[in-house]
């Protein structure tokens, strides 16, 4: 009984905080916090200057701020964290599937043969890498490159690879080496992510660049273009020419194209004769062609094989080139712009695979979009959706000459640290509060859950426990929600960098991603599975069936429970900087703390407990926390 009155006294809280927070704008009481000065004036390099500005900044940085992590930023500032930061290895995502496949596979146990199963494992080690909670399959060492990991998360929803696929969701070892790559990479250099996302063999499968042949008239095969369009429309320069604060260059007031289908043609045939790493193969040869490595007795042709094992290195090793089958004998129109190596863009026939790619993607690297268009997509996925032309600037020029005695070109290290440090991401919840800030994606609400609750699973494994469903429990899958990692319906990621919601947005000619991913399925299920969350998997629950499962994150809402029965205030104050950077209106934190105290401690077994669950499924459901800003 006293659990069905809490879910309906919830409900009706929940109703009438959304109901109530955007009438209260006509109100003479101002909505948020005074300024305080807090304008910018005062500099970054010092900072942060408070607590507030702290959870800010890991808001933005990391999976979510706790409270260790808010206390150490505040020791070390801004420039002392990210040194720390850059300087810390990948945590890494093959060797937990390794791990687990060595424990499971030797005592014969049918989950070895499952690829679903599998698909779980992978999600669980990139839960474990991004919540930073102890890796069993690493002596339970705590993962703690939260920079790394995020800004790996952003760059999977720019250079997408997916689940979907049909291959690819039969090879969970080449998408957890996929996104280890791009963890590698995060802080190196552009030209090299480009190449490295070029020659993997998840993103060969995916955009079908992998087995792609030279041309042949008299059997109809033509390269595929599929890859020669995305590397440019997604990857780097987008469809129209670009200034250099990402708004489009005009001619009698229109956009100019990038490139045309001969361009496209171009980068086709240059993308031939790539295919699966052929390390522990032998390639046999008849009659001048290649036959199968697996399989040197095999009638069909080299490019027809591949890996036979979900382990198999050649799903990790970058594909390699068959010159065979590499188109050496026509000249490719690549991008034309001004300044380009290539005379008119072109480049001429006769060079071999390797040769022609690295020619092709210096072409790509060099092109005066690719500074802004990066600048852009990185910023939306860490800060806010629509940053100003001035601020989209100041990244492009960091991306375009990182001021080193080198002048480096592309060093995402760089470019990383001008985005978090700008001033228009430290102080534009200031400076421009009816435009800055973001969405908060759904996955980016859990692990910041889970983060500030200090979960854990009850026996520090998270591996698959043997019974059939628990994957529903944890971690989160894309039919709950609506999206997870390298689960993406398509090549444009879950939502698009452009995408404007019908009404003020779109009028006002600003963009809002997320909210193509919000609709009335998401909006209904990400509320309840919050609820199960936070209301069943606590430390030591018995509260639902999945509560002691051995892979079930279970959040320390103990932690909280003598602050939030003896003052509920305090509570909420600590919420409000914890998840949202101290930005709670007065408005919201006067209707929080009235429910809360309202809450009779008689009606509860534990009042504290019951305060916390409480605050917490009213604060992440709210209008207010939604927004990142």
């Amino acid at each position: 009984m006293r659990f069905a009155r809490c879910l309906r006294d919830i409900r009706v809280a929940v109703l009438a905080c959304l109901c109530a927070l955007p009438a209260v704008r006509t109100n003479a009481q101002s909505q948020w916090p005074d300024q305080n000065f807090q304008d910018g004036f005062e500099g970054i390099v010092g900072g942060p200057a408070t607590d507030a500005d702290a959870s800010r900044f890991l808001a933005q940085a990391t999976f979510g701020a706790t409270a260790e992590d808010i206390a150490h930023l505040r020791a070390v500032g801004y420039d002392g964290w990210l040194a720390e930061q850059f300087a810390k290895a990948p945590s890494t995502q093959v060797p937990y599937l390794d791990w687990v496949q060595g424990l499971s596979c030797e005592a014969g146990d049918d989950y070895c043969n499952t690829v679903a199963e599998w698909a779980g494992t992978r999600l669980q080690a990139w839960t474990i890498n991004s919540v930073g909670t102890p890796d069993p399959s690493r002596a339970q060492q705590v993962p703690t490159d939260q920079l790394r990991q995020r800004v790996a998360f952003a760059l999977s929803e720019i250079f997408v690879v997916s689940n979907s696929n049909g291959t690819l969701a039969q090879q969970p070892w080449a998408l957890a080496s996929y996104y280890d790559m791009l963890a590698a990479d995060a802080f190196g250099n552009y030209r090299t992510l480009l190449e490295d996302v070029t020659k993997h063999p998840a993103m060969g499968v995916f955009l079908s660049s992998i087995q792609n042949q030279k041309a042949n008239p008299e059997e109809n095969i033509h390269p595929d273009e599929n890859y020669a369009r995305e590397i440019n429309q997604l990857f780097s320069i987008g469809l129209v020419q670009l200034n250099l604060d990402g708004t489009p260059k005009l001619v009698n007031g229109q956009p100019v194209a990038t490139y045309g289908q001969e361009t496209v043609r171009g980068f086709a045939a240059v993308f031939t004769g790539w295919d699966f790493n052929s390390i522990g193969c032998s390639v046999d040869y008849q009659d001048g062609v290649p036959l199968c490595c697996n399989n040197p007795d095999n009638p069909w042709q080299y490019f027809y094989c591949g890996p036979a094992n979900l382990d198999d290195l050649a799903w990790q090793r970058p594909m390699e080139p068959v010159e065979y089958w590499h188109d050496d004998a026509t000249d490719k129109q690549l991008l034309d712009y001004p300044g380009v190596a290539l005379s008119g863009g072109v480049l001429m026939h006769g060079g071999d695979a390797q040769s022609e790619l690295t020619a092709a993607l210096d072409n790509v690297f060099h092109h005066p979009n690719v500074g802004p268009f990066i600048a852009v997509r990185l910023i939306q996925r860490l800060v806010t959706s629509n940053p100003t032309p001035a601020y989209v600037q100041r990244v492009a020029q960091v991306f375009n000459d990182d001021g080193s005695a080198s002048h480096v070109r592309g060093n995402l290290k760089a470019v990383v640290k001008a985005i978090l440090l700008d001033r228009e991401a430290r102080y534009g919840q200031w400076q421009r509060p009816d435009t800055f800030g973001k969405l908060r994606e759904p996955l980016l609400k859990i692990t910041q859950m889970w983060r500030a609750m200090s979960a854990r699973t009850p026996t520090g494994d998270p591996r698959y426990s043997g019974r059939s469903g628990n994957l529903d429990t944890w971690p989160p899958i894309i039919e709950q929600i609506g999206e997870a990692p390298l689960y993406s319906p398509t090549v444009f990621n879950f939502f698009k960098p452009d995408f404007a919601q019908a009404g003020e947005v779109r009028t006002r000619g600003l963009v809002s991603p997320e909210f193509q991913i919000l609709g009335d399925t998401t909006s209904t299920a990400m509320p309840n599975y919050l609820f199960h969350q936070i209301f069943c998997n606590y430390t030591a629950s018995d509260a639902c069936w999945d509560a002691s499962d051995p892979q079930t994150l279970q959040m320390d809402e103990a932690r909280d429970a003598p602050l939030a029965a003896s003052d509920p205030a305090a509570l909420v104050d600590r919420y409000s900087l914890l998840l949202m950077g101290g930005q709670m209106s007065p408005f919201m934190r006067g209707v929080l703390v009235a429910r809360l105290a309202s809450m009779a401690p008689g009606d509860y077994d534990d009042i504290g407990r019951a305060r916390v669950q409480e605050a917490l499924y009213l604060i992440f459901n709210s209008p207010e926390y939604s927004i990142q800003k």
